[in-house]
């Protein structure tokens, strides 16, 4: 009785013959694969490494010492008080400068103006937030510090506000831009003034995106040094609420304690580093919440 041999489907075995072609696009397809995979690693590797570093540096140097106390001189200890009120003093006081500024122009941008004038202020916002921070310093040195010869911290938050505009701007305009055209149509149907439109359907429609612009500049502006250094200067003194006078920040206190030869202000320099990555990173933190929270929405 003669043997039974099984046949293979023949689409089957079509499949497990492969050509030199196909193994060359799969081997190529691997390749792609682990070269993309190696990258996302290289861009990894570097957060991983700063955010280990400085907590290695700065855990001992981050003490409730630190927070509480003023600077004192020579090395003999103290803490960064002076640069953390300053901080907190500063950046609200741009945040509310460039707050309006950036969503009323990302609202006439997208809502109001015309394709060329839409173009012209889009590539002023990108080159602004191209230019280096100690540009602007140097801009607001000019017009806010040398007429009255005087560093003072009312300058530095304007020169952070400089910086937060396009961040604000143009993430503003992003998400005006995902609010449904029909929402508009609905409320000019119903006889609600365009100006109204957008105050109370469509920038409330974004409220949210908008808000996670306005942190990520403020996540930025916490950690520029350049402008301050032009503009409020800092101070070992403690200064509440007289932005007249210089006033010290945390990048600002950084800089200048990392550049002493004493041991114990090097301590306070990663300490305070610490702090401000600690801020940055809650801040990014929230950002990224405010979004998973959205897309589960």
């Amino acid at each position: 009785m003669a043997t039974l041999t099984p046949v293979m489907d023949r689409p089957v075995a079509a499949r497990l013959v492969r050509s030199p072609a196909d193994r060359r696009r799969a081997t190529v397809d691997r390749s792609m694969r682990g070269l993309a995979l190696a990258a996302a690693i290289a861009c990894v590797i570097p957060l991983g490494a700063v955010v280990l570093f400085v907590t290695l540096k700065g855990a001992a140097g981050l003490n409730l010492d630190l927070l509480t106390k003023a600077p004192r001189a020579l090395g003999t200890g103290g803490g960064a008080a002076s640069a953390i009120l300053g901080s907190l003093q500063m950046i609200p006081l741009a945040t509310v400068v460039a707050v309006p500024v950036g969503v009323l122009a990302a609202v006439y941008v997208n809502e109001f103006s015309g394709r060329r004038s839409a173009t012209a202020i889009r590539f002023a916002a990108d080159v602004l937030v191209g230019i280096p921070s100690i540009l602007v310093g140097i801009f607001v040195f000019t017009f806010l510090v040398l007429p009255f010869k005087q560093f003072n911290a009312f300058a530095g938050s304007m020169a952070l506000a400089l910086l937060m505009v396009p961040v604000i701007m143009r993430t503003t305009e992003e998400i005006l831009r995902l609010v449904p055209s029909t929402l508009r149509e609905a409320s000019l149907a119903l006889g609600v003034p365009m100006w109204r439109t957008v105050l109370s359907v469509v920038l409330r429609t974004g409220l949210t995106g908008i808000l996670t612009g306005v942190m990520l500049a403020v996540a930025r502006a916490f950690g520029e040094t350049a402008p301050l250094l032009f503009t409020a200067l800092g101070s070992r003194l403690v200064n509440v609420g007289d932005f007249a006078k210089p006033m010290d920040a945390l990048p600002i206190f950084i800089y200048v304690n990392a550049r002493q030869p004493f041991p114990a202000l090097n301590q306070q320099a990663w300490g305070a580093a610490l702090l401000l990555l600690i801020v940055v990173l809650a801040i990014n933190i929230l950002v990224r919440a405010r979004s998973w929270g959205r897309r589960a929405a």
